[in-house]
């Protein structure tokens, strides 16, 4: 199967998601607790939903990982992960940096990856290092060069996010950086991809959250690794570290 085809599919997915969201956005649809009392809306459901029966359909041997409908087996190797509302909370408060993320992986490597955040008019769409790069609407992106971490400016969705050993890590790279900005959610991979951010650390991250995100910054030009500098995988702990610049990646591992 051709990554073009891939890349197609991928695409129409993330329509789906878009039209199965776009009516309840700023609608003040009701809000349920999951059982970790993450808050989840009728259009996280209704967007994992639409783009489940696309791939079940067109790919019916291709895995899915989704965060609301949970694993379906691959048998083909291939595995697609689905995030219907990356920032449920934001939206839920009607802001438009929410984002539907979609990856593919193959051999449990990310080799394409989706950033779309509909209500921003933003629509990232990153391949694995060596194949046809990351676009932002459209218009190849790439990340900038920043001379030092001291110099960086980074971000985070949110600091009570970390738990109490990485809020002391995070602390260091605060005091480190040149700024940090709070909120964002996915879409700060995608400013990072576009050479409007430096850094981006997170914690709590499962596969859905960021399966995403590696194909964009890699595509990019960038690097994306847990803290320790490892590759992610299925199996990583959710500590996620992102940079455009690898000597800015390289001395916040240090400070970590």
């Amino acid at each position: 199967m051709s990554l073009t085809a891939d890349t197609i599919l991928a695409l129409r997915l993330a329509d789906a998601a878009a039209d199965a969201i776009r009516p309840y956005f700023r609608s003040n649809a009701r809000v349920e607790r999951k059982q970790d009392f993450s808050p989840v809306t009728i259009a996280d459901r209704a967007a994992e939903m639409a783009m489940r029966r696309i791939i079940e359909r067109d790919r019916p041997s291709d895995g899915i990982i989704g965060e609301e409908y949970g694993i379906k087996p691959s048998r083909s190797g291939r595995l697609w992960v689905l995030d219907p509302i990356d920032g449920t909370r934001g939206f839920i408060a009607g802001r438009p940096l929410y984002g539907t993320l979609i990856a593919l992986l193959e051999n449990d490597k990310p080799i394409l990856g989706i950033i779309d955040s509909g209500a921003a008019g933003d629509r990232w769409i990153g391949h694995a290092s060596g194949q046809t790069g990351t676009t932002l609407n459209g218009k190849p992106v790439k990340v900038r060069t920043c001379g030092s971490l001291q110099q960086a400016h980074a971000a985070t969705t949110a600091p009570h996010l970390f738990s109490a050993s990485g809020h002391a890590a995070f602390q260091r790279i605060g005091r480190s950086v040149g700024d940090m900005l709070l909120g964002g959610d996915c879409h700060n991979y995608g400013l990072l991809a576009a050479g409007c951010l430096d850094l981006v650390m997170e914690e709590g991250l499962k596969v859905y959250d960021w399966a995403a995100l590696v194909p964009v910054v890699e595509g990019a030009g960038g690097i994306i690794t847990d803290w320790r500098g490892k590759p992610l995988g299925l199996k990583s702990e959710g500590r996620v570290l992102a940079a455009g610049d690898r000597a800015v990646h390289s001395q916040a591992i240090a400070r970590i």
